[in-house]
Order: C-alpha cells, then structure tokens, then sequence
C-alpha cells in the first residue's frame, strides 16, 4: 500500500510536529510532505528523512518570512498531487487536509484544531492588539481563508481529533464527526524524580494565545522562580514584562528539558489549549501542572491528583493555586502512571485499529516506531 504523511508545514516544533513524527513513524515505508520545511525546525526522528515540499520552499527569505505568507499556503497545499497514494493522512491544524488526493485514496486528517486564526479571529485582534490598517485590511482576507477552510474540510474522508474539545470544534465548524485519538506521549523520555529545587517552568511555543504572560506577571509580582522553555513571536512582549524572578533560556534540547523537568516544582500551564501535550511530559517525570480549568487540561489533568486548576486568569488566581500547590502532598508514582495511559504505544494501537476499522490498512498490517533514513532524491 502506498502511504503518505503531510504535514501543514515544518516551521516550529510542538505538539503537532511530535503527531506528525510519530504518525510518519508508524506507518511503514510512506512518504512525507509539507508545504514548507526548515532544516532546524525537524523533530529528532525526520531530521534524515526527506521532505517533499511545495513550490513556497522557493520563495524568497521562506525561514523569516513564512508567517506573511499565509494566504499562499492555501494554493500551495492544492498543488501538492497525491493521488498516487493509497493511504494519506494529513496532520492539520490548517491547510494540509486540502492536499489533492485521488479517487480511491482514503484520506485521513489528524485534526489538531480548526484553523485557529480563521475561525477565531476576532479574539486574536484583541488579544495582539492590532492597529486600524491590520483590522481594516485582514477582516475579508480571514473571511476568504475562513472560506477555503470549509471547503477544504470536505476533502478528509474521515477526521481524528486530537481531543474531545477538538472534535466538538470540528462538528460546530465543518459539520463533520470525528474520532478522538489523543496525541502521543513519550513517556519514556522521562525519569521520576522527586527533587523541587523551588522554580517552575514553562514548556510552550512563545504565542500570544498560550498566555505565557500571566505565568510571567505572576511570577514576577510574587517573586517566584519561573523558567521559560520556548521560543516564538512574542518573546520580546514577554521579556519586557518579566523581572529578574523570570529566566528565559529559548528553544532548549531533549535533553535540557528533561533537567528543567526533573527539578521543578511544577508545570505552569496558563492559556486554553486545543490538548496541551506539555502537562503529560511532566507528569511522567512525577511533576504536578498547574493549569487553567478550561480546553483540553480538562481531559489531561486531574484535579488534585495530577495538577490543579485555577478558573479565571489572573495573576491572584494563578498565584493561589501555586501558593497551593507548594501544600499539596504529591505522588509522583500516581503521576506516572497517568502519564502512560497517554504513551506511544497507546496511540499507535489506538490509531492503527482506527485505520482498520476504516479499511485503509489490513488486518495483518505492522506499524513501526522508527522511520528508515533516505537519501535526498532529485
């Protein structure tokens, strides 16, 4: 069976490029798109893989660039031919569900969440604070990609979402169901460890929408210890906002993380996520998150056991629940095996059985966990 993986583009590393590595993993001898790439932006196991990419890889300045670029990617997915393949599965928090596939291609889409910026624009004009031009001149372009979104999602024939709030956004959206399979967790990246060296941690892409900056004001007006993990475009906004409790050390390695990790006293988790990956890692190392009680946190995280929740963003509220949960009697063991209930191997028996279930492998087919390195082809 011909078998292919695209992804919406790989010029950040989160959560979504972690389902898109493990779904390309997974799935033997298939073939990875995307419609841009940057080299450094590769999750650990594609760093060696090739990735066929669209015409925008050609574009001028694409690694600085590739955000102003966003009403070309909708073209750029659309040339992206398939049809060759039995099996596409597309990782898509945007564009990629739009790929061209062929008549008797079973496509399916590992939905992260509807286009965030189409269907929730209004929220982010407020939240970046845009200017008279920007609100004056993006409304009909939004409303055009919001367009092509819904026309875009017709062409799945089947949706995954990542989480029960996900799936509920895709039905309100696209009028389309979809199974939850939630993403993949490497449990096994992580040691329990029961040191608290009195700092806590972030772990997040630097965007306005995750709300770093309340961590940041709240660690900052009660002096507490904070290392922020992550790089992205509001980086500058928060190191203005940050006093000298706050540590910014940017993108770090596995590695580093897993250090941070192993010594905090816990995650703090601020901003409504689609799913939030970040609060399993931790627990996996026997670390507590404190979170908003809202997104997906509400399917990862229990209250009390795994974490705390806090239900109105504010520096006050986030405070107590820190205040709080220096009290709490945690049990990292109990942590950990929370964590696995949400490992590798789950979602890749989870999702294999959903392709069956589809008729988009046999019943005989083997996934695998590491891809095979390839050579670059002309």
């Amino acid at each position: 069976m011909r078998t292919a993986v695209v992804h919406d583009y790989f010029t950040q590393v989160g959560g979504a490029e972690k389902v898109a590595e493990e779904l390309f993993c997974m799935l033997p001898d298939s073939s990875l798109y995307a419609t841009v790439m940057l080299s450094n932006c590769m999750p650990p196991q594609l760093e060696k893989v090739v990735v066929n990419t669209s015409w925008m890889q050609r574009l001028p300045n694409i690694d600085k660039f590739y955000r102003f670029y966003f009403l070309l990617y909708p073209f750029a997915v659309s040339s992206i031919d398939l049809s060759k393949y039995d099996l596409v599965v597309s990782s898509s928090s945007s564009y990629a569900k739009g790929v061209k596939t062929g008549r008797d291609s079973i496509h399916v889409c590992y939905c992260h969440t509807p286009m965030r910026w189409a269907w929730n624009y209004d929220e982010y004009a407020r939240r970046d604070s845009f200017g008279s031009l920007q609100r004056f001149v993006l409304p009909p372009l939004i409303r055009c990609l919001k367009n092509w979104d819904r026309e875009a999602s017709r062409q799945p024939d089947h949706f995954v979402a990542n989480s029960r709030l996900v799936a509920g956004r895709i039905l309100k959206a696209y009028n389309r169901t979809a199974e939850v399979i939630h993403p993949p967790i490497d449990v096994t990246r992580f040691r329990i460890s029961s040191k608290r060296e009195g700092y806590y941690i972030t772990l997040a892409r630097l965007v306005s929408y995750k709300r770093i900056d309340l961590a940041v004001r709240t660690c900052t007006e009660r002096r507490k210890k904070l290392i922020v993990i992550g790089d992205g475009p509001d980086r500058q906004r928060l190191e203005k906002l940050a006093g000298p409790s706050v540590t910014f050390v940017g993108r770090a390695s596995d590695r580093e993380v897993e250090k941070y990790v192993a010594g905090c006293n816990a995650l703090l988790f601020p901003g409504e996520e689609d799913f939030g990956m970040a609060p399993l890692e931790v627990a996996a190392a026997g670390k507590p998150t404190i979170a908003f009680g809202a997104g997906g946190a509400l399917e990862t995280i229990r209250d009390g056991v795994t974490g705390l929740f806090f239900h109105q963003q504010t520096t006050d509220h986030l405070a107590n629940a820190i205040d709080l949960s220096e009290k709490w009697e945690w049990q990292p063991s109990m942590l950990r095996r929370h964590a696995e209930e949400f490992d590798i191997p789950v979602f890749r028996d989870r999702f294999n059985s959903f392709l069956k279930r589809i008729g988009a492998v046999s019943n005989d087919a083997v996934v695998i966990s590491k891809p095979t390195a390839r050579a670059a082809t002309a």
